[in-house]
């Protein structure tokens, strides 16, 4: 009962259309103690979090000279303990009173359908400490979606035919990459998916998802997302495109690897193409210098404690070190540790016509390896010095958009021209 009641379509609202009228879903509202729920438990962790940085560097400061032993050690961490312990418990008291407090609230605030702004401030958050905010069941965690114009789609044959009546056999799915969301397709009034369903008569569906997750984490639940949509699609499928952004494109590859080891996903024998855009295959800068800023950090007994704040950033962040995209590039290893590559092989789908499109923002012919200021040209083409982890892009599907950035490339009118050349 439980499960039909969750699988249950959206309720539904008249629309006049022309002389007719459709069931169209309400867009799914949130309740404003749940907000508030979330925030109030992310504060609370924060606080005894620093709490602990600052009791760390406290100890260590006055526990007075490594080289004469630290002598004032043992007499500092139990004055310490007492005063910081008396921190955290008046911390989590005032966090558990504010539990207590909204409860009852929930009825009295009501709810409200999601804004923009909020969209994108979770989004964020998520990308940040998506893992955390999904291992500890916070209200603010995002769960994996298929979204049409913000409405998350019930994967049902019938309330698939209520919410997109004019559904046609060619599916467009598209992902967004880290700390984004699939409405921030939409820039400067344009939308690769809208246009490319009007222009080329594809359906064009998006993910949201929580990119703080391990990226293989989302491929293998994207894997069995696109089986029920194309499995419950209301009319029959004749092809499948995924189109991805950033980390959405390594997504996008997890998820086909994931369907490939199945053997038998009706989804993966419709797929016919691969977009991916600015995607960082083989890891992005910005991580690895968070990874050496946070190494800096703990040379110092001093300054060792700090590292710690570094290591709050999430999964999905530390993938992009390398561009991990399978369990066995993380599983059984330190994420934040320094060390060498360590991805096995994994080549692109077979039997799936794949492209690549690389930002720059230099002009072109200058400094073009660059990239476009997140991801370099040679990571998103899948260039590597080593041959086994090349991607094999044909060069006739590969384009790099001179003087457009790594956010640019969504919404670009060079972009979206290249994007039609190659899927009509």
């Amino acid at each position: 009962m439980l499960r039909r009641a969750l699988r249950r379509p959206a309720p539904c609202r008249a629309r006049a259309t022309g002389l007719r009228w459709r069931l169209v879903p309400k867009k799914p509202t949130r309740n404003h103690v749940d907000d508030l729920r979330g925030a109030a438990r992310l504060a609370v962790d924060a606080t005894t979090r620093v709490t602990d940085v600052v009791e760390a560097m406290h100890n260590t400061i006055g526990s007075g000279p490594a080289i004469l032993g630290a002598p004032l050690a043992e007499p500092v961490r139990l004055l310490n303990q007492l005063v910081y312990g008396n921190i955290r418990a008046v911390t989590r008291l005032v966090g558990s009173s504010i539990e207590l407090v909204l409860a009852p609230l929930a009825s009295l605030l009501g709810e409200s359908a999601p804004g923009k702004e909020r969209e994108a401030v979770l989004a964020v958050l998520n990308g940040v400490i998506g893992d955390y905010l999904a291992d500890t069941q916070s209200p603010l965690a995002i769960r994996m979606r298929l979204r049409d114009d913000g409405h998350a789609l019930v994967l049902e044959r019938e309330a698939l035919r209520a919410r997109l009546p004019h559904a046609g056999g060619k599916l467009l799915v598209l992902l967004h990459g880290s700390c984004m969301n699939d409405l921030q397709w939409k820039r400067h009034g344009h939308d690769y998916g809208a246009s490319l369903g009007a222009e080329l008569s594809y359906t064009p569906l998006h993910v949201h998802y929580n990119s703080g997750l391990h990226i293989s984490t989302n491929g293998r639940e994207l894997d069995g997302l696109l089986e029920q949509l194309v499995t419950e699609w209301p009319v029959p499928v004749d092809e499948l495109v995924l189109l991805g952004h950033s980390m959405g494109g390594l997504v996008a590859r997890s998820a086909c690897h994931f369907g490939e080891a199945s053997g038998a996903r009706a989804w993966r024998s419709k797929l016919t193409k691969l977009v991916c855009i600015g995607t960082p295959h083989h890891g992005a800068p910005l991580e690895r210098i968070g990874n050496i800023a946070e190494t800096v950090l703990g040379v110092s007994r001093y300054s060792a404690p700090l590292a710690r704040l570094a290591k709050l950033r999430s999964a999905g962040v530390t993938d992009l070190r390398f561009g991990n995209v399978l369990d066995a590039h993380w599983q059984g290893r330190d994420r934040f540790a320094r060390g060498h590559d360590p991805r096995e092989e994994l080549q692109l789908p077979e039997g799936v016509a794949c492209y690549a499109i690389a930002g720059s923002t230099s002009a072109e012919g200058r400094n073009v390896t660059l990239g476009d200021g997140m991801v370099s040209v040679d990571s998103a083409l899948g260039r590597h010095d080593q041959t086994h982890l090349t991607l094999g892009f044909p060069e006739a599907q590969r384009w790099i958009g001179y003087g457009i950035g790594h956010i640019e490339l969504v919404g670009h009118a060079e972009v979206y021209a290249k994007l039609r050349e190659w899927l009509s």
